[in-house]
C-alpha cells in the first residue's frame, strides 16, 4: 500500500534517516523515499497509514 505523506520539518538528509528508521521499526521491509527539498515522503508499506504517520510523529516530525 503505497502511501504518499509531506513532512514539512524534513530539513536534511539526517532527517530523512531518522524518518526511514522510524517507519522501518513499524515494517521492516517499508520502502521509503524522502526529498527533504520537496518535503515528501513515499511509502511502501503493510502497515496501516495510522501506524505510520505515528511513527513519524514519535520521531519529532510532523506529517501534514
Amino acid at each position: 500500500m503505497p502511501l504518499s505523506l509531506t513532512v514539512p520539518n524534513l530539513a536534511c538528509s539526517a532527517c530523512v534517516e531518522t524518518v526511514t528508521k522510524a517507519i522501518q521499526a513499524v515494517d521492516a521491509t517499508a520502502q521509503v523515499a524522502a526529498d527533504p527539498k520537496t518535503k515528501a515522503v513515499t511509502v511502501a508499506t503493510e502497515a496501516s497509514e495510522a501506524d505510520i504517520k505515528q511513527a513519524i510523529a514519535a520521531a519529532g516530525y510532523t506529517v501534514a
